[in-house]
C-alpha cells in the first residue's frame, strides 16, 4: 500500500449552490463534479435520471432501415439468422434478439461461435453454413463492424446484412476515411453520422433499442419492450461500459428489475450463487453472476448461457444454472493457477522487464487476458500473456496509461499473424518461435519511453474529508450515488495522521483487521481493513499513526448501528 501516489480531485464548482439546488451535501455535490458532471442539467440526469430520459432508437443510424428490411423478412416468411458473440454482451444481445424476433413471428435462428475453433466474431465458415441452410438474411449483434472480408462473402452468396454493433470502426491509415463492411444496413453509434447522443453502448443496448424500434412499428407495448432492460443492464457491466449518460441509468433501472425478474434462468442464476435478488449491485453482476455467464463462452461453448437466458423451465434452469457455476469455480481455479505461474516468471526471469511477456504454454487462451489484468494490477507494468495454440502463440495485453499497447504492436507487427486492440488491452498471435523476439524488441522499444514513475499507481481521492464529517445522512446521499463501476467509481476519501488506539484480527480466516483511530481533534472512529490481516499487522509493526483512503459506512451488529470507515489503501508513518 506504500508504493502508491495518492491525488486529489481539485474540479471547481460552486457545491453550496448546486447542494441547495438538488437538496445533497456539498461534499456529494464534489463527488459527482469529480465524475466530470458539469452542468445543472447534467447534475438532474445523474440524481434523477429515468426511463423517460433514455434516448430514442430512431437516433442510431440505419435504424429506420433495419426496422424496415426486417419487417420485410418476416412478412414474406424470410429466414433470418442471428450472428452473437461468445462473451457477456453478445449472449445478452443475441438473447434479446432473439425473443424479440421470435415476438414478432419472424423466422429465427442463431448462432454463437466458439472461441478457440471460430475466434471473434463472425466468419467464412458461418456464412457458408448460413447460405448452406437456406438462410436468407444475416443479422450480426456485438460483432461486424469490422468482418469486411466476410460480408463481402455474404453478399456475393447472396445474402441481406443487417450488422448491429458497438466497436470502434477501423480507418484506412492513409485517407483516414472508415472503413466500413459492404453490408445493407449498419447500425453502430460510433458511426461518423450517428445522431446518438451517448455512443459508449455496449452491443446489447444496440440489439435493445433495435427490438424498441420494432415493437414500436409492430404496436407491442413499451411495457413489453422493457423487459429486456435487465439483460441491457447486466451486458452493459459484463462488458466494462462506463456508468455514465444512458448507460447509468439502465443499470440502476435493471438492477431493480433484477430483484424481481421473471427470467427463470437469472432467477436460477442468483440463487444457485446464495445472492439476496432485492440487494444486487453492479458489483455482483461484474464478480458473480457475468462470470458465470461468461464461464461457458471461455471453457466450453456460450450456448450453455444462452439456453440459460432462454429457459423457461425452472428445473433445466436450475440445472444449467449450478452447471454455470460449477465452470466459473473451475475456471476461477485455473486462473489463480495460472496468476501464480505468471508471478513467478516475473518474479525470476522477467523482474528487470519493462514490459512483462509471459509465456504460458499449457494457460487455457480464454484465461490469457484475465491473468494479465491481474498480473497488471500487480505489478502496474504492460503484460502480455501468451498460450500454446494451434499452430501458433496467442496472447492477451493489458495495460497501464502511460503505454499505447495497440501502438506498441503496430511497431513489432512483422513478427505477429494477426493482431487488434487499442491503448489499453490487445490481442494477437505470433509464431511461437518468435515469443523471445517479440519480448526483447518490446522492451527495446520501450526502453526510453517508461519511466519508473509510470510503473506507480495513481489512487484518486475526492474529498480530503475529516470524520466529523461522516453521518448516517451523508452515508445516504452516497448511495444515491450508485450503481458505482466504470466511469462512476466508489467515492474515496482521505485522512493524514490518523493515531492508531488499537488493532486486532478477527475472522477464522484472520482477513479482517478493526482498529480503533482517532485524529488529532480526539474525534474516534472505528475503521476496518479487508484482506491478509497478520501482514497488515506485520506491516504496522510499531507504528501508532496512519493515513488512510476510506469509505464511510454504517456498521449494523446485535441491533446497534455505529458509523465506521472501510479502509481501502494506507501508509503508515513513524
Amino acid at each position: 500500500m506504500t508504493g502508491s501516489i495518492w491525488m486529489l480531485h481539485a474540479k471547481k464548482a460552486d457545491f453550496n449552490a448546486l447542494s441547495g439546488r438538488f437538496h445533497i451535501s456539498p461534499v456529494t455535490a464534489r463527488i459527482i463534479r469529480n465524475r466530470d458532471i458539469e452542468s445543472e442539467a447534467e447534475f438532474d440526469r445523474y440524481l434523477n435520471g429515468s426511463l423517460e430520459d433514455l434516448y430514442s432508437p430512431g437516433l442510431l443510424p440505419d435504424m429506420e432501415e433495419a426496422v424496415r428490411r426486417i419487417s420485410r423478412a418476416v412478412q414474406e416468411k424470410r429466414r433470418l439468422r442471428i450472428v452473437g458473440d461468445y462473451d457477456i454482451d453478445g449472449v445478452c444481445s443475441t438473447a434479446i434478439l432473439y425473443k424479440g424476433f421470435k415476438r414478432i413471428g419472424a423466422c429465427a435462428d442463431y448462432v454463437i461461435p466458439e472461441r478457440i475453433r471460430d475466434g471473434y466474431g463472425i466468419n467464412e465458415h458461418i456464412i457458408e453454413a448460413a447460405a448452406k441452410d437456406g438462410i436468407q438474411t444475416i443479422v450480426t449483434c456485438d460483432n461486424g463492424i469490422a468482418a469486411i472480408s466476410q460480408i463481402a462473402l455474404a453478399k456475393e452468396l447472396g445474402l441481406e446484412v443487417i450488422i448491429t454493433d458497438h466497436h470502434d470502426i477501423q480507418t484506412n491509415e492513409e485517407t483516414g476515411e472508415d472503413l466500413m463492411p459492404p453490408a445493407d444496413v449498419i447500425v453502430n453509434p460510433k458511426r461518423r453520422d450517428s445522431r446518438y447522443p451517448w455512443p459508449e453502448i455496449c452491443g446489447a443496448m444496440v440489439a435493445f433499442k433495435l427490438v424498441g424500434a420494432l415493437y414500436e412499428a409492430y404496436g407491442i407495448s413499451r411495457k413489453e419492450w422493457l423487459e429486456f432492460l435487465e439483460l441491457a443492464a447486466i451486458a452493459t457491466v459484463g462488458d466494462v461500459m462506463k456508468l455514465k449518460d444512458e448507460n447509468r441509468i439502465v443499470v440502476k433501472e435493471g438492477l431493480k428489475r433484477l430483484a424481481v425478474t421473471g427470467n427463470p434462468g437469472l432467477k436460477s442464476l442468483i440463487y444457485k450463487n446464495a445472492l439476496d435478488p432485492a440487494n444486487i449491485s453492479a458489483y455482483h453482476i461484474g464478480f458473480v453472476l457475468g462470470p458465470c455467464l461468461n464461464a461457458s463462452g471461455r471453457l466450453q461453448t456460450a450456448r450453455l448461457a444462452m439456453e440459460l437466458l432462454l429457459c423457461e423451465d425452472t428445473a433445466r434452469a436450475d440445472s444449467i444454472a449450478e452447471e454455470l457455476k460449477e465452470l466459473n469455480d473451475r475456471r476461477k481455479a485455473m486462473t489463480q493457477e495460472n496468476v501464480d505461474a505468471a508471478a513467478l516468471q516475473v518474479e525470476t526471469e522477467l523482474k528487470d522487464d519493462k514490459v512483462l511477456v509471459v509465456f504460458l504454454p499449457d494457460c487455457h487462451e480464454s484465461l490469457a487476458g484475465i491473468v494479465a489484468g491481474r498480473i497488471r494490477e500487480r505489478y502496474n507494468k504492460p503484460v502480455f500473456v501468451l498460450t500454446r495454440a494451434e499452430g501458433c502463440a496467442k496472447g492477451s495485453g493489458r495495460s497501464i496509461e502511460a503505454y499505447h499497447m495497440f501502438h506498441a504492436l503496430v511497431e513489432v507487427k512483422d513478427l505477429l499473424l494477426k493482431f487488434g486492440g487499442h491503448p489499453m488491452a490487445a490481442g494477437f498471435s505470433l509464431e511461437e518461435a518468435d515469443v523471445g523476439e517479440f519480448r526483447r524488441r518490446l522492451n527495446e522499444n520501450a526502453a526510453d519511453k517508461l519511466t519508473p514513475d509510470d510503473f506507480i499507481p495513481r489512487v484518486w481521492i475526492d474529498v480530503a474529508m475529516p470524520f466529523e464529517y461522516i453521518s448516517e445522512e451523508l452515508i445516504c446521499d452516497l448511495e444515491r450515488l450508485e450503481p458505482f463501476g466504470q466511469g462512476n467509481e466508489k467515492p474515496q476519501f482521505a485522512q493524514k495522521a490518523m493515531g492508531i488506539r488499537s488493532a486486532r484480527v478477527m475472522g477464522k480466516n484472520r482477513n479482517v483487521v478493526r482498529l480503533s483511530l482517532v485524529n488529532e481533534r480526539g474525534f474516534s472512529m472505528d475503521g476496518i481493513v479487508f484482506g491478509d490481516g497478520d501482514a497488515f499487522m506485520e506491516e504496522m509493526g510499531s507504528n501508532r499513526q496512519i493515513d488512510i483512503i476510506y469509505y464511510p459506512t454504517v456498521n449494523e451488529y446485535n441491533g446497534n448501528r455505529s458509523l465506521q470507515v472501510v479502509i481501502k489503501a494506507w501508509k503508515f508513518k513513524n
